[in-house]
């Protein structure tokens, strides 16, 4: 063949090889997108929102939970909680209710009166400092301090998002009695001790800061205009606090399946207001 018909032949078949090369830059992952191996490959992987030293943008920081305990238990309406397990299974769950506690003038708190013990000191360190605590003696719960000495939010209910499956065997390895009934979606994390099973989340977890920990975070959950409206009712199981037993210190989304108890009184008040 003519050189010049040979040199063609080449230059077409070495386009063809880099249009089919997955180093081809058409194809490859922009800068914002995490690049995955083939799924034969992955093992587990850290997450990609510690790719970066400075954070992912989807993970929410210090600045989020550095705000009085009201505006931060409505903020975390809908922000979506990550619990990655040591095997590097990522469970996944939106946030749909939540209980504000004051702090010292809060009689329902475990700080009232400002008293600190070694049970609730987390209530008193930074924003974003977990604060978990053990009920009936083999329960427990999960709560995030604000900003205010002895503040805090109680998480009581989520959505689950993923990994449900693990969820569920992470609840029935802890239940007892009728384990030969199959536990529903709804019922993974609508509560904040179902919570606490489902993510695999114990006493170890205490005193861990939210904003920096690598076993459990907070991204945003990005609802935007379809955002649910917001109740606000008295926090469940709150007894002897006198006034501040019926105080609306809880808020949840209206009309969600996964919260743990809804009060038809507050959300007709609520639409009327």
């Amino acid at each position: 063949l003519p050189l010049s018909r040979r040199m063609g032949q080449k230059k077409r078949m070495a386009e063809k090889e880099l249009q089919q090369s997955p180093l081809d830059t058409a194809q490859s992952p922009s800068p914002k997108e995490p690049h995955l191996r083939p799924a034969s490959s992955l093992g587990p992987q850290r997450s990609i929102y510690f790719s970066s030293p400075k954070g992912h943008p989807a993970r929410l920081g210090t600045e989020f939970f550095d705000q009085p305990a009201i505006p931060l238990a409505r903020a975390f309406l809908g922000q979506v909680l990550v619990r990655r397990l040591a095997d590097g299974t990522e469970l996944r769950g939106r946030i749909v209710e939540t209980e504000a506690y004051l702090g010292p003038e809060d009689e329902a708190a475990h700080s009232r009166g400002g008293r600190q013990t070694t049970r609730n000191r987390s209530m008193f360190m930074k924003p974003g400092t977990l604060y978990v605590y053990i009920i009936y003696g083999m329960y427990f719960c999960m709560n995030v301090s604000s900003q205010g000495d002895g503040a805090c939010v109680l998480l009581r209910a989520l959505e689950p998002l993923g990994g449900l499956e693990t969820m569920r065997q992470l609840r029935n390895n802890l239940r007892k009695g009728t384990l030969s009934r199959t536990l529903k979606d709804r019922e993974l994390c609508n509560g904040p001790s179902k919570l606490c099973q489902a993510l695999a989340i114990d006493k170890s977890f205490d005193q861990r800061d939210l904003a920096q920990d690598e076993a459990m975070w907070l991204e945003n959950g990005l609802l935007g205009p379809r955002r649910p409206a917001v109740v606000a009712a008295a926090r469940v199981g709150i007894g002897n606090a006198g006034e501040w037993t019926q105080k609306p210190l809880r808020f949840y989304f209206q009309g969600s399946p996964w919260v743990s108890v809804v009060d038809k009184a507050a959300e007709q008040k609520n639409t009327q207001t």
